[in-house]
């Protein structure tokens, strides 16, 4: 083979290198913004639920104007998008939802914070 074969042949290994890792770096990027998604999608979900506890009257099992007594519905403390946990007060609730894919930062978890209040809820990306 001639010199000129045996650089194109390099160039070519040289571009197909490059164009497998970005297309990895991608597919991570993409993996880890569909779990962030899916992990707000939830914490609408579950503020939706604390609202409509905080409407329901007592006597229908509500929280009569209060979430105090509110718990996150069983099925939905774990999904396949990530694990949410609740702290409970008279007047607001906060939701924290940690995803299954690696966050921003590169070694945790993606993470979310949900501020349930009784006509508003308000989602913070934390990672």
């Amino acid at each position: 083979m001639g010199q000129q074969q045996l650089l194109l042949i390099v160039i070519g290994v040289i571009i197909v290198g490059i164009a497998i890792v970005v297309g990895i770096n991608l597919a991570s990027t993409s993996a880890r913004s569909a779990n962030r998604d899916a992990v707000i999608a939830d914490l609408n979900n579950i503020g939706a639920f604390a609202q409509q506890y905080y409407r329901k009257p007592t006597a229908l099992g509500g929280g009569g104007n209060s979430f105090t007594g509110f718990t996150i519905p069983p099925s939905l403390v774990t999904t396949g998008n990530g694990t949410y946990t609740a702290t409970v007060g008279a007047t607001v609730v906060t939701i924290v939802g940690t995803g299954t894919e690696v966050g921003n930062d590169g070694s945790n978890k993606v993470k979310c914070t949900a501020i349930v209040t009784q006509d508003n809820i308000t989602v913070t990306i934390n990672n």
